[in-house]
Order: structure tokens, then sequence, then C-alpha cells
């Protein structure tokens, strides 16, 4: 048993010493999915971001609840479980100067339910892999769900999952 958890002690460690920078700035992509989590209903999430810039990115993100609640004895449809979303992010671990393996991220986006904010964090343990969470919020709704189902991807979220260099 010792052996193990120093063989995962040393597995973290070698990720660790070789974490490789978050965001490079223009021609960086970034892939994410991750699970959602929001009231009425949790799902998957995936990201793709360009980097534009030394701090500027924008991308595009899909979504899907998977376990989205029954209202009224109505079960929710595909439009009103899928949301996609174009995105522009503000990348600011240089701007702040912190370690250069985490990348903080604020950012606006538009999608088929809201004008909206996200803010979100990366952690990358290699060049290749790394962590995130991101939150998401709405400035602006419009109605384009009308009905039991108008809330569902148009309200506060939170997500979180794998981050790939590619």
């Amino acid at each position: 048993m010792n052996k193990r958890i120093l063989l995962l002690l040393c597995t973290i460690a070698t990720f660790i010493a070789n974490a490789q920078e978050s965001y490079s700035g223009k021609g960086d992509v970034k892939f994410q999915v991750g699970a959602n989590f929001q009231n009425g209903g949790n799902g998957i999430i995936s990201t793709v971001d360009f980097g534009l810039g030394e701090n500027m990115s924008y991308g595009f993100s899909a979504s899907y609840l998977l376990g989205a609640n029954n209202i009224l004895g109505i079960k929710p449809k595909f439009e009103d479980r899928a949301d996609f979303r174009a995105r522009f992010n503000a990348n600011l671990g240089k701007v702040i100067n912190i370690d250069e393996k985490i990348d903080i991220y604020p950012g606006l986006d538009l999608g088929l339910r809201n004008f909206g904010g996200h803010v979100g964090a990366r952690y990358f343990f290699s060049q290749g892999f790394g962590l995130y969470t991101e939150a998401g919020f709405p400035i602006a709704k419009y109605d384009s769900t009308p009905g039991v189902f108008g809330h569902l991807n148009n309200q506060f979220n939170v997500s979180f999952g794998m981050s790939f260099n590619l």
C-alpha cells in the first residue's frame, strides 16, 4: 500500500514539474470537455478556444443536459436541453503575473438563449493535459425556448473537466 502511495505521489510530482504554459497567445488552441451543473439538470459541455493575441482568444461551446428534470410530467426536448455559444476570452495569466501553468480567463458569450459572461481557470499538468473550471451567468436573457424549460441553459451554471492543448 505504501509503495502505491509513493508511486502516486511521484507521478503527480512529475506532472507538476513538467507543467507547461497554460496559454501561449496567438495560434494557441485549447479543447475542453467536462460536466455542467445547473438548476434543473446536469450534462456535458465542450469548448474550443483559439488564440487571437497575447491575451485574447475566441471560441465556441456546446452543452447538452443529460439529466434534465421533467416538469409537470413533461419531458424536455432536444432544443430544451442543447445550447450553442460563441465566446470571447481575456486570458489574464500573464497580465496578472501568475504561474505560467495557470490561466484565468473572464469572457463574454452569445448563445441561443442569452448574452452572458463566464469566468474560468485552467491548470496544465503537462504540455497537453490540464484541468479547468468555469462559471457562467446570463447578462441579458431572451426567450428562445418559451414554456416550462426556458430556464435550462439560461441561468448560472458551473462546469469542470479536462483541458487539452491541440
